[in-house]
């Protein structure tokens, strides 16, 4: 059986799971998802004052109390932050790949996030590696309801149940 790497990722986490086989099939239920590993977004955790020294965006105090208009990039920082978080996510993905023997890869992420990974991932993934991505966020769920999704849409191989 090919093993297939598993990445689920939302905005403050990722997921790492492998389709491991089981030892024997005709007394267990398998294959099964088992987690690998999990990332945390450090910068989604951080909030307010501890990230900005402003917790009001675009906005300037003048005389008055009237407020004058601008842009601090505060987008474009929360972009480069998901943007690092990517690189550690690839980074993760290519050492299980690197430390299995890794034939199929996942990827399911929110959509903004999964065009940042694939960005960062896809030219550094094996040429002989199949990649398929589901945009939707389902890093709440269990993996054994992980899998169940992911079998039912034609992603992973179903879990079969023993035979005696």
């Amino acid at each position: 059986m090919n093993q297939s790497v598993v990445a689920v990722i939302d905005g403050a986490r990722a997921r790492f799971f492998l389709l491991e086989p089981v030892e024997f099939p005709e007394y267990q239920s398998g294959p099964n998802l088992v987690e690998q590993s999990c990332l945390t977004n450090t910068s989604n955790e951080v909030q307010g004052k501890e990230l900005w020294a402003n917790t009001k965006s675009g906005r300037n105090g003048g005389s008055g109390n009237q407020g004058h208009g601008y842009d601090d990039h505060r987008q474009k920082h929360l972009t480069e932050f998901e943007r690092s978080f990517a690189k550690e996510i690839a980074t993760t993905i290519l050492e299980i790949i690197q430390q299995n023997t890794v034939h199929h890869a996942v990827l399911v992420a929110e959509p903004q996030i999964l065009g940042l990974i694939r960005e960062v991932l896809l030219p550094q993934l094996p040429k002989q590696l199949n990649v398929e991505e589901l945009a939707k966020d389902l890093c709440k769920l269990k993996p054994q309801e992980l899998h169940e999704y992911l079998a039912e849409r034609g992603i992973l191989a179903a879990r079969k149940a023993a035979i005696g």
